[in-house]
């Protein structure tokens, strides 16, 4: 039997300057459908949702919604037509409690002793146990997620758009997740879905519709093609897997002994006696649950964090207590998780951008003056060398795509010849292509002798390129073992602390 349409597009399109980000888009999503959007970095997806949801205004074409025209001018407009948003990055107020934020989000919220047992009745009724009373700041990322989630249904969607949802899940929460979607479509509720996990597409959706630079190019089943096909169908070419080097592994070139630092921020994750040893060659994959400590780590191995000289050894000097320009000469690069603030400034050219961390180890700063030939040289190589789409290295971080911003990011930092590699989260939120070229670039300098530690929350990523795995949780880390011979379950079980942290506590005694 054939559902009837919910949502209907017809020649949808949108241009920028420079660009059109959707040309002629059309598509329908039925009532009760997991319908997935799929696309690289920069094919349209973003544009759309925001074009359905009342962010961006279309320069052509129109849209029904249950067979009346459909045009929000704004979000609350596509709210109260029954359009509710989960968006990749959580909006919410770490100082208030689950309740305050879930009132935040709504247009009448009603007296705070209702609101609260109304949360508890929906997340009890779609199995994602919430406290109202608990303060954001103290939740895991899985709970910070539910918030948003709850603020959504308590809204009744007809359509609920989710963008890159399981990006700082579990395994085990993702399973509760598709549970909970699957539950919303049972009862009609549509669900347009945006990921570049595609097996999880092939698991969940229903229908998938395919962009490519700005256009429909195809639409399928999920179920009937692999995830090889259809990362095939969003980029226009074959795919080949990254090649992992089996050359012997040298001496160590990143120590870390015991290494306990408090949190900058007042929900962050103290770390707590943590050690690993990297050696040249090697890439070692750190997972773990979002707010597990990854920040930290990552602040106290580029050096934005200090502790104590002998803490963090590079090539066997203590390079703890030096901060990051000197670690830089010494041979680390890091990228952080966050692109758009703490990897680049938003408003500063991508050229500008390449100086701010280059400048040390690319010698583009000589007697005080800046080589801006060298550095636009710099840049451009960047671009070229990891596919940046961009009209030109003149134009402001902020104005790419996050996935593109991404490449250019993991790109600048590799580029500098580097010793020790640190990166967290380097595929987040990339298309297949995009994210199996910042892999084997990684694989790459790993051959080339350098050490690479990959703080990641793909676990088919630290799987397809890590050598050892260990995994993070309330600041303190498992000892190591080798990636070969673990399954998924076992690491999403480490991730949680179900187990393997007893080894942790042994290794770090």
């Amino acid at each position: 039997m054939t559902r009837p349409a919910l949502l209907t597009a017809e020649g949808l399109t949108k241009a920028y300057p420079g660009v059109v980000a959707n040309s002629d888009v059309s598509f329908a999503i039925a009532e009760g459908e997991v319908h997935a959007l799929l696309g690289e970095n920069g094919a349209g997806k973003s544009t759309l949702v925001k074009m359905i949801y009342g962010l961006v205004k279309p320069d052509a074409g129109a849209m029904t919604l249950r067979g009346a025209p459909f045009a929000p001018s704004k979000p609350s407009a596509a709210r109260a037509r029954g359009v509710a948003m989960v968006f990749q990055h959580f909006s919410l107020f770490e100082a208030l409690n689950v309740a305050e934020n879930v009132a935040l989000g709504m247009e009448k919220p009603p007296r705070m002793g209702e609101l609260a047992g109304r949360i508890r009745t929906v997340s009890r009724d779609y199995g994602l146990p919430l406290d109202p009373d608990r303060l954001v700041g103290d939740l895991s990322a899985g709970e910070r997620q539910r918030v948003e989630i709850i603020r959504c249904l308590l809204q009744d969607p007809k359509l609920l758009i989710m963008d890159e949802p399981t990006s700082v899940l579990t395994p085990q929460e993702v399973d509760i997740l598709f549970q909970t979607l699957r539950q919303l479509a049972r009862k009609g509720t549509a669900i347009l879905y945006i990921s570049h996990k595609l097996e999880e597409i092939r698991s969940l959706c229903d229908t998938a519709t395919i962009l490519r630079r700005g256009k429909v190019v195809a639409s399928c089943t999920p179920r009937q093609k692999s995830a090889r096909e259809l990362a095939e169908l969003m980029v226009g070419k074959v795919l080949n897997a990254p090649a992992r080097s089996e050359a012997p592994k040298g001496a160590v070139a990143l120590e870390v002994a015991n290494l306990s630092l408090r949190s900058p921020g007042a929900f962050g994750t103290a770390l707590k006696g943590v050690s690993l040893a990297v050696r040249k060659g090697e890439i070692l994959g750190i997972a773990g649950v979002a707010g597990n400590g990854q920040d930290e780590l990552l602040l106290a191995l580029s050096g934005e964090l200090r502790s104590a000289r002998d803490a963090v050894r590079i090539d066997g000097a203590g390079m703890g207590d030096r901060g990051p320009n000197a670690r830089r000469r010494a041979g680390l690069v890091a990228a952080p998780e966050e692109r758009l603030g703490h990897a680049a400034a938003p408003d500063m050219s991508l050229t500008e951008n390449a100086l701010l961390s280059g400048a040390v180890r690319q010698a583009l700063v000589r007697r005080g003056f800046i080589d801006w030939r060298a550095t636009r040289a710099f840049a451009e190589g960047i671009v070229r060398d990891y596919d940046v789409r961009t009209p030109g290295v003149g134009v402001a971080a902020r104005a790419l795509s996050g996935g593109n911003l991404q490449k250019f990011v993991v790109g600048r930092e590799l580029s500098q010849d580097p010793g020790v590699v640190v990166v967290n989260q380097p595929t987040w939120g990339v298309d297949a292509s995009a994210a199996a070229a910042i892999r084997q670039a990684l694989i790459d300098r790993a051959a080339a002798g350098a050490a690479v530690v990959v703080i990641s929350q793909d676990l088919d990523e630290l799987i397809e390129i890590a050598d050892r795995f260990a995994a993070l949780n309330g600041g303190r880390l498992s000892a190591s073992r080798p990636t070969r011979g673990l399954s998924v379950d076992e690491i999403g079980l480490m991730m949680g602390g179900a187990h393997g942290m007893e080894a942790a506590h042994l290794d770090h005694a």
